[in-house]
């Protein structure tokens, strides 16, 4: 199986050399996909050096910074391209904790989605400030009320689809950022009827260098899920 792993990053130079070594060393079939939006302090050209000695190293300069979601959507078009049998997607902050990839390995044998909740079994997050608990914690209840979503987990960055997940979703009618893509596309495979399966996962706060998270990317994650249960209700009424 051949299976690649999609990092966006974006000043990320204290991280990127470690997190590629971790993660490549929890399986021999395991690739990188960088995703770099231009960084200013040098994590591209980081990057580059990895990509020269290791072929299981791969990277994507985009021209500067446009979004998390639309790295994934560049990367994951990437990596199909490249022959991708399985994506995964993660953070470069280490904290997502590479040694769990073979987790998500084992259990999309039998899924189509994997999710690594932090909420599974309680709640599982390692040095978050209480408010960022909270906000993140009931941004999954929010998501459950008003999309049907079910899942305790709704906002993870840590997951990994099977190919034809990716292909029966359609990147190009995905368009959210941040928190909001990650929603945007649990509920377009619950649309699709795909079997989702949700593993426990012990979310670290980030190792070294600034969280990206701001209040545009909160606001656009309370406005997508009512586009998102808005434009259900009105297919099912067109009969579509």
């Amino acid at each position: 199986m051949k299976a690649f792993v999609v990092i966006p990053t974006y000043n990320e130079k204290d991280n990127v050399r470690s997190l590629a070594s971790a993660v490549l060393a929890q399986h021999p079939d395991l690739q990188i996909l960088f995703v770099d939006d231009n960084s200013p302090d040098g994590t591209g050209s980081i990057i580059d050096d990895l990509v020269s000695v290791n072929d299981r190293v791969h990277v994507l300069h985009r021209p500067g910074k446009l979004g998390l979601g639309s790295a994934y959507r560049e990367g994951f078009k990437t990596v199909l391209a490249m022959g991708a049998d399985c994506l995964l997607e993660m953070d470069a902050d280490f904290s997502h904790d590479p040694a769990t990839l073979p987790l998500f390995l084992s259990a999309i044998k039998d899924s189509d989605l994997v999710i690594g909740s932090r909420y599974l079994n309680g709640v599982s997050v390692v040095n978050w400030p209480i408010r960022r608990l909270i906000l993140s914690y009931f941004a999954s209840v929010y998501t459950r009320w008003v999309t049907g979503l079910q899942l305790r987990d709704c906002t993870s960055g840590f997951k990994c689809f099977r190919r034809s997940t990716i292909e029966a979703i359609n990147l190009s009618h995905v368009t959210s950022d941040g928190y909001s893509f990650q929603i945007e596309m649990n509920y377009r495979c619950m649309e699709k009827g795909f079997r989702i399966t949700e593993i426990p996962i012990i979310f670290i706060d980030r190792h070294a260098g600034s969280s990206k998270m701001s209040g545009s990317i909160v606001r656009e994650a309370v406005t997508m899920v009512w586009k998102l249960r808005l434009h259900t209700i009105y297919s099912r009424l067109l009969g579509k």
